[in-house]
């Protein structure tokens, strides 16, 4: 079977169940992130934890790099082009969040009421892995294939700019009070 990336989605109707498999969910062989989210029995969604694979290291990386190539200036030189090198690589890793922001906003109608959901992204030679860590904590999965997810989201985000908002009316007309 060929590697899948997939976007796994494990329901835990009790919340407290959750924060046991996340903490063993950077062990499942190809994840690369992973977020828990949680709904209150009145409605309110919070995201309780978040974990990402290699975090920090396009920050660190890029800056080393610059570091490097700033040594052709001497030391300032150095200084600053491990400063810039790091803003180049935060400014990417940032970029990174927010899209996975606006995922967990996609998700979050599907998390019910007094429940939490385990959100894996995930590359996957097998569903097996996935499937048996999930029965074991008692959870119920749902796989999105990553390229359909990502699809999603971005129509998700075309939607929100396009909606209209409370400001002047765009249709050349005069709001009416």
């Amino acid at each position: 079977m060929t590697d899948q990336h997939n976007v796994v989605l494990l329901t835990f109707p009790d919340p407290s169940a959750c924060r046991p498999a996340f903490e063993e969910a950077e062990h499942l062989p190809g994840l690369r992130q992973a977020a828990v989210l949680e709904r209150s029995a009145d409605g309110l969604l919070e995201t309780k934890d978040g974990y990402v694979r290699g975090a920090g290291v396009a920050t660190v990386g890029s800056g080393v790099v610059g570091g490097l190539i700033g040594l052709l200036g001497g030391p300032i030189g150095s200084l600053l082009g491990f400063a810039a090198g790091a803003a180049l690589g935060n400014a990417a890793e940032a970029g990174r969040n927010a899209t996975g922001g606006a995922g967990l906003i996609v998700l979050s109608p599907r998390v019910p009421d007094g429940a939490a959901m385990l959100v894996l992204d995930i590359h996957e030679a097998s569903p097996a892995a996935a499937d048996e860590f999930a029965a074991g904590h008692g959870a119920t999965v749902e796989r999105i294939g990553a390229e359909e997810f990502a699809e999603q989201v971005r129509a998700a985000e075309q939607r929100a700019e396009e909606s209209p908002d409370d400001g002047p009316d765009r249709t050349g007309g005069t709001a009416v009070a």
